[in-house]
């Protein structure tokens, strides 16, 4: 029947919210708990090779902070600054200051009048999704989605595939039915792993990873008079995804002739 879903990731994907909004975030939490910890932009690089908010704080305190890790409410205080941090972000999201990518609001609108089905895929929270969707979509935002995995629905995170099995199965669809979008290799790991054919549109944190088994690799959506960059991949003269370009790459993957097997 080819193709019926698109499922998107959110941080990185749909906006980008890691450097100027997670990271911002979670340093202001940190300051409102007395904690002498600052993540600068280098240093949150590498932190998002961690999967997860609170996972991510685990991980830092367990190597740069271990007399804090040993704590006896540790986890309460993970707990406690995760939420915090879940709560400013999403403030900074109400004001405006964390924009959809390019071509993330024409594509959308694209594929919901085409009657493709929406759905999402992400380790951020719920709360961080809706926050999100609501202020750069409008309030009827997050109902554009079929179905939102988000957070803690599974035990595993990416670049485990639970997730997009979680979505798969409330969608009732297959992998072969549906198209993952993906912004970084822990994404596509996790997407592939599924048995997804996926679409990487890279930013600053990622662009330098590894994308074997893409579909194709590009810089942006695009937008009319500002076409994206095709890192791998063809887009068949095209300067803006758009739903046939999807099906394409989706026919493509189907047919054996999708993935690039080439590193960035």
């Amino acid at each position: 029947m080819g193709l019926q879903a698109v499922i998107f990731d959110v941080d990185g994907t749909l906006a980008d919210t890691e450097r100027d909004g997670h990271r911002l975030a979670f340093n202001a939490a940190f300051a409102e708990a007395g904690l002498p910890w600052q993540w600068d932009v280098a240093l949150y690089g590498q932190l998002l090779a961690v999967t997860g908010g609170k996972e991510r704080i685990r991980y830092y305190a367990e190597r740069f902070d271990p007399l804090t890790a040993r704590r006896p409410d540790f986890s309460d205080l993970v707990l406690a600054l995760h939420q915090r941090k879940t709560r400013i972000y999403t403030e900074l999201v109400a004001a405006g200051r964390i924009p959809l990518r390019p071509g993330v609001r024409r594509l959308l609108e694209a594929l919901r009048a085409e009657g493709l089905r929406l759905a999402i895929a992400t380790t951020t929270t719920p709360d961080n999704v809706q926050a999100l969707l609501e202020a750069n979509l409008g309030p009827a935002g997050p109902a554009w989605f079929e179905v939102i995995g988000a957070g803690d629905v599974v035990a595993s995170k990416k670049p485990a595939p639970d997730i997009y099995l979680w979505v798969l199965e409330r969608l009732g669809l297959t992998p072969a039915d549906c198209l993952a979008v993906e912004d970084s290799e822990n994404g596509l790991r996790s997407s592939l792993d599924a048995g997804i054919a996926t679409l990487v549109t890279v930013n600053d944190y990622t662009r330098h990873q590894a994308f074997t088994g893409a579909v194709a690799v590009v810089s942006d959506f695009g937008e009319p008079g500002r076409p994206l960059q095709v890192l791998s991949g063809h887009a068949q003269g095209k300067g803006c995804v758009d739903p046939d370009l999807l099906r394409t790459w989706h026919a493509q993957s189907l047919a054996g002739s999708g993935g690039n097997n080439v590193l960035y």
